[in-house]
């Protein structure tokens, strides 16, 4: 009643004016009851509402249209689907084409792998070069098969390919940047799988270095079964988006697992398949050798004038069938090839996301998107709201399973986290899910293996799979150990307010700091010991630092209960926005039009912001207080008791 009074101008004892007083005239207060909930909490859940007219107020031909709007819209959001799934397939293959020979020689260096943070990165570069934790594992396979790698030194490599794999649907969440707040949730909705990846390995490295529990448990469940190996896992998914990816372009991935086991002829061969169909016919060969002790036994052997032969098998390949694909008689290398591909994968890749998200936002608007949002984000009733995450866990794992990619699965539901389809909270089991799953199939894989292969391939399998289940152990069940939630919604906060820190996160976490920890491990772990020890302990030091200043700032001393003492652009991103802004600002000057457009963009979002901000004041006078002084009205009018 008192704010009312000294708002309207009125004695608080009779609500009456005073006399010779100044009576405004009453607008609505509106503007300070109804809040926009987005301003608020952006986090929430948008409420996707239908503007058109309700089924009940069409006509027969207005509900024949929209069946069919909605039929067609359906299959076009298939459509694109599909085309997205093959445009991650073909980003593989380009990876692969730039890369893949550079991630053969990378694990080609015993001697590095044996160091586990070495053998960690290493996992991590290599699977971004690739686009392919599957592809990864398979060459960790091949020289543990081999001969070149001893399962415990390749623990450490697979959980840097579990790290490596969730970089795919961080690239996706990136293409949301359009919109601040899908952009936040988008960009959260990834990071989350990147927290949990990294938490994990935190934990569970020095572990593994230390008492090698993956590597005894795997070795325990080995022994104890006696395993035979079955059928390949099967292809569900790949027997539909084969046609379209196989007329593109095929590649023979063995050349990348015989570079990383060392053989020579394998550096002169292309990635690219030409020959599809070949046929191996071995023969009988007589050749010389120096005497009859170089002979083999079992095998001929006989003298003939002054030689000695003997026998030996030799294989030819037979090319019977050239490959359709459309790089098949292009005389083009492989980085041309890779280039070209990255840069069409790419253009498709942002061309179907954006008009998937167009087509849900308009399909999922009313009714539509209130069953939705309930069946995914709702937990079961009480007392048993704790296995709703459970399930989706399993449902994460099924659906991983199917279209057998954690990749695929983790990137089609970061655009619904983004629109506001699938909350955060039901996103993390989702991917937590997915980790299980595409152990899964790998578990099948191996066990598809050959006799002499099948038990190190099978237990690196198992590595992963107890990997993941440890995680999730740690970071699931108590839902205080929910960290990584909590990690990627600070991130996703910091990236809608600073849209370019995306892209420092992308190439820190994924490129910059792997090549460092690699580049340190090849010159020794003395120097890799000198100089990561003061950083992480300069970084617990931060982190121990801010918890206090936010929960008990009185046990710090008064220079350190901020961080104001230090230079600014040590503690706040301001100063960064700045040149970041203004190099934008140069490119969009000198080099093209598009930062121009995403400018404009901002100042007419930042100008109807002001715009709404003036016309709320000027609906109620009683803000425009702190911004500017009211004009006295040049009449007045007699008081009258509100």
């Amino acid at each position: 009643y008192c704010w009312h009074a000294a708002t309207h101008n009125v004695e608080p004892m009779t609500g009456q004016a005073p006399k010779d007083s100044v009576v405004l005239s009453a607008y609505s207060t509106m503007d300070l009851v109804d809040k926009d909930p987005d301003e608020d909490d952006p986090w929430n859940l948008p409420e996707l509402q239908d503007t058109g007219l309700k089924w009940s107020e069409l006509d027969a031909k207005g509900k024949v249209m929209r069946v069919l709007t909605s039929i067609v819209k359906f299959i076009l959001l298939v459509g694109f689907l599909y085309m997205f799934v093959c445009s991650l397939d073909v980003l593989s293959s380009a990876f692969q084409l730039v890369g893949g020979k550079a991630a053969g020689d990378i694990f080609q260096d015993n001697a590095v792998l044996s160091n586990p943070v070495a053998g960690l990165v290493i996992g991590v570069l290599v699977t971004v070069l690739v686009q392919s934790s599957s592809t990864s594992s398979s060459i960790v396979v091949s020289m543990v098969s081999s001969g070149l790698l001893e399962v415990q030194s390749a623990v450490p490599v697979i959980m840097g390919a579990n790290i490596g794999t969730s970089v795919t649907n961080t690239i996706v969440a990136m293409m949301q940047a359009g919109d601040r707040n899908e952009f936040r949730r988008a960009f959260a909705g990834a990071t989350v799988h990147d927290f949990f990846n990294w938490l994990s390995v935190l934990i569970l490295l020095p572990l593994e270095a230390a008492t090698g529990v993956l590597y005894k448990l795997t070795k325990i469940v080995i022994d104890s079964f006696n395993i035979q190996g079955g059928d390949n896992a099967p292809d569900l998914l790949n027997v539909i988006t084969d046609p379209l990816t196989s007329a593109i372009i095929e590649l023979d991935k063995t050349v990348i697992s015989d570079i990383a086991t060392g053989d020579p002829a394998a550096r002169n061969k292309s990635l690219i398949k030409i020959w599809c169909k070949t046929e191996k016919i071995t023969t009988l060969l007589n050749i010389t050798v120096p005497s009859a002790a170089n002979c083999t036994t079992g095998v001929p052997c006989w003298e003939e004038g002054n030689k000695t032969w003997t026998q030996i098998n030799a294989t030819e390949t037979i090319n019977l069938e050239r490959c359709n694909h459309i790089f098949a008689y292009a005389n083009l290398p492989d980085l041309a090839v890779g280039l070209i591909l990255l840069a069409l994968s790419l253009l498709i890749l942002c061309t179907c996301l954006i008009l998937i998200v167009k087509l849900l936002n308009s399909m999922l608007k009313g009714q539509v998107a209130v069953v939705i949002k309930k069946v995914l984000n709702t937990d079961f009733p009480f007392p048993f709201g704790w296995v709703t995450g459970y399930i989706a866990i399993l449902v994460g794992a099924g659906m991983t399973f199917i279209v057998q990619s954690s990749s695929v699965f983790t990137s089609a539901i970061t655009p619904l986290v983004g629109i506001g389809v699938i909350s955060l909270e039901r996103a993390y089991p989702l991917t937590l899910g997915s980790n299980i799953g595409t152990t899964t199939t790998a578990i099948l894989a191996a066990m598809a293996a050959p006799g002499e292969t099948l038990a190190n391939s099978l237990q690196i399998a198992l590595c992963h799979f107890f990997f993941n289940i440890a995680g999730i152990l740690l970071w699931y069940p108590i839902p205080f150990t929910r960290i990584p939630i909590r990690l990627a919604r600070a991130l996703g906060n910091r990236t809608a307010n600073y849209r370019w820190f995306a892209a420092i996160y992308l190439l820190l976490c994924f490129f910059l700091m792997p090549l460092t920890i690699l580049g340190l491990s090849l010159a020794g772990w003395q120097a890799l010991v000198g100089v990561a020890v003061p950083i992480v302990v300069l970084a617990i030091f931060i982190i121990i630092v801010n918890l206090m200043q936010t929960r008990c700032p009185r046990y710090l001393p008064s220079r350190l209960r901020n961080w104001d003492f230090l230079p600014r652009p040590l503690h706040s991103m301001a100063p960064w926005d700045g040149v970041v802004m203004s190099g934008m600002a140069f490119c969009g000057t000198r080099c093209c039009c598009c930062c121009k457009c995403c400018q404009k963009t901002e100042d007419e979002e930042k100008g109807g912001k002001e715009r709404k901000k003036s016309q709320e004041m000027y609906d109620n006078p009683a803000l425009t207080r702190d911004d500017e002084p009211l004009e006295a009205p040049k009449e007045t009018v007699k008081a009258t008791q509100l």
